[in-house]
């Protein structure tokens, strides 16, 4: 490969860490072809991009920007598979899934939203990891729960009373 066929590559890899704000580093070794598609089209279907890289690429491109340094830097061993999304938990729920009937991929290290997770035995919390439209709509939930509870508790029959009161209570002040 000719230095500018490299500087290229580099290039693009900087542009997807930049675009992205989840970066999963997986081992594909072991899986064949027809495996590897497989994996793609889940990936595909979850609007995750499935990229094989160089090692030393993607540690020039990683150093480019801020994601992660060091941390992910000895994740950069043997083969790597690097999976970008814009959800935290989908690529490890795809890679939880797809490891019901094949051994691989074995997650390696992942960025999300500028934490970094090393190791396989991360991927089951990771699957846990809610999402910001998740963590959004929790607090609105929250929100409206005491709108909710007094809005229900004028609808009861006891709440006939409380309005009966506040109706009186009202009238007096007229």
């Amino acid at each position: 490969m000719r230095k500018e066929e490299k500087t290229q590559l580099i290039e693009e890899l900087t542009e997807q860490l930049n675009e992205y704000p989840v970066l999963y580093l997986t081992n594909l070794t072991g899986l064949n072809v027809a495996q590897t598609n497989q994996l793609r089209r889940q990936c595909f279907g979850k609007n995750i991009k499935l990229r094989m890289v160089k090692n030393t690429l993607l540690k020039k491109a990683l150093e480019k920007t801020e994601k992660g340094g060091e941390e992910l830097y000895s994740a950069l061993t043997g083969s790597t598979a690097v999976m970008f999304s814009d959800t935290g938990n989908v690529p490890a729920k795809v890679i939880k899934n797809f490891r019901k009937d094949f051994s691989k991929p074995v997650l390696k290290a992942a960025y999300i939203e500028e934490t970094v997770y090393l190791g396989d035995d991360k991927l089951d919390s990771l699957t846990k990891i809610k999402s910001r439209d998740e963590l959004i709509a929790d607090v609105v939930a929250l929100l409206q729960s005491p709108a909710k509870n007094v809005i229900s508790g004028l609808q009861s029959s006891g709440g006939q009373k409380v309005a009966g009161i506040l109706k009186t209570l009202s009238e007096k002040t007229e």
